[in-house]
């Protein structure tokens, strides 16, 4: 699959050879690489993941991994981060860190430190991705020309947009996920009032990642009163509670375990329909994080289809638009190697 992203230094003599040191730093775990520049590609060398909640700082965990690999500080260093990067430093979202770029520099005595939000990351990752990494949920309308937008349910609901210049795409992160949940049915309703006698603010966030499985099981058993087998309560006590339910809808054994899982498909397809209006995302739209490809039969449904494509006048739109889920979990990773090799323009 070949898309086409603005990536400045990628086809100079001189980018090929370099190293990058980059890092996907999320609320549950920290991936980190060493990638080399070859033929305008970035190739992995080396890889390790450590749990986010062992390190308080960037730099703690950088070095960690370079004296666990036996590595050398490389020149460059770009990190996907999960929060909002503004002016070249972050406070990540679901974890208690500050990261400076200008500092980490400094502290590390490298050339160059990049943070780009994780989406964005993910975002850049696309160049590095090839047809077997992809599901294809529709093939939608191929000749239409025009922005992609990539969605990602994990830890939390990360969004980003790929804007279409003619000639290529050129990344940019948003905070789309943290927007106001849109009640549209009774449930919906009683779902929101559910949550928000608990919560201040209720945001797609929060009907459409990690953080929302337990509490939809919660409302099912609750409010809905469906039954929860003793022996599902027990395992729950156990074991982190989202995996659990995840994990018996896929194998079927417990019925508020699937409409657990069915209530959160629909909430990730209504959150993807609004950012492909929003971006006018007739290019593409990409699916990622770390649930769907664990969940796949929930994505590949006819339901969950449904549910994308449901937005009145403009369904046709909606069902133009290619939607395809990305199975490689190491793209924004890989978004980050790229941009610190080919991302920043000689000017920077």
């Amino acid at each position: 699959m070949n898309i086409p992203l603005y990536l400045p230094r990628q086809f100079k003599d001189e980018s090929n050879g370099i190293k990058v040191l980059a890092g996907d730093i999320g609320g549950t775990k920290i991936n980190l690489g060493i990638f080399i520049a070859e033929n305008n590609k970035m190739k992995l060398l080396k890889e390790t993941s450590y749990p986010s909640g062992e390190f308080n700082t960037a730099a703690s965990v950088i070095k960690k991994f370079l004296a666990d690999n036996g590595e050398a500080m490389p020149g460059r260093i770009c990190l996907g981060v999960a929060g909002p990067v503004l002016d070249e430093e972050v406070e990540l979202t679901n974890i208690n860190w500050h990261i400076n770029a200008k500092d980490l520099k400094q502290e590390l005595n490298v050339q160059e430190v990049s943070l780009l939000n994780d989406l964005h990351a993910n975002a850049y990752g696309l160049a590095g991705l090839e047809e077997n990494d992809f599901v294809t949920i529709s093939a939608g309308n191929k000749s239409i020309a025009g922005n992609m937008a990539i969605i990602a349910p994990g830890t939390g609901l990360g969004e980003a947009g790929l804007f279409w210049d003619g000639k290529c795409y050129h990344p940019f992160p948003t905070e789309g996920g943290h927007c106001d949940f849109a009640p549209q049915s009774e449930t919906d309703i009683s779902v929101y009032r559910y949550l928000k006698a608990k919560y201040e603010h209720i945001s797609w966030e929060m009907l459409a990642s990690g953080m929302a499985i337990h509490p939809l099981y919660l409302f099912l058993r609750d409010i809905a009163k469906m039954e929860e087998p003793e022996w599902l309560a027990e395992k729950m006590m156990h074991e982190n509670p989202a995996s659990v339910i995840s994990t018996s809808a896929m194998e079927e054994n417990a019925a508020i375990c699937m409409e657990a899982m069915n209530m959160f498909a629909r909430y990730v397809a209504r959150a993807a329909c609004n950012l492909v209006l929003k971006m006018k995302a007739v290019g593409g739209l990409f699916i990622s994080g770390g649930i769907p490809p664990k969940n796949l039969k929930y994505f590949q449904s006819d339901f969950f289809y449904r549910c994308l494509i449901k937005c009145d006048r403009m369904e046709e739109l909606v069902k133009s638009v290619p939607v395809k889920i990305i199975m490689n979990e190491k793209t924004p990773l890989l978004g980050a190697a790229y941009y610190g090799a080919f991302g920043r323009s000689d000017n920077n």
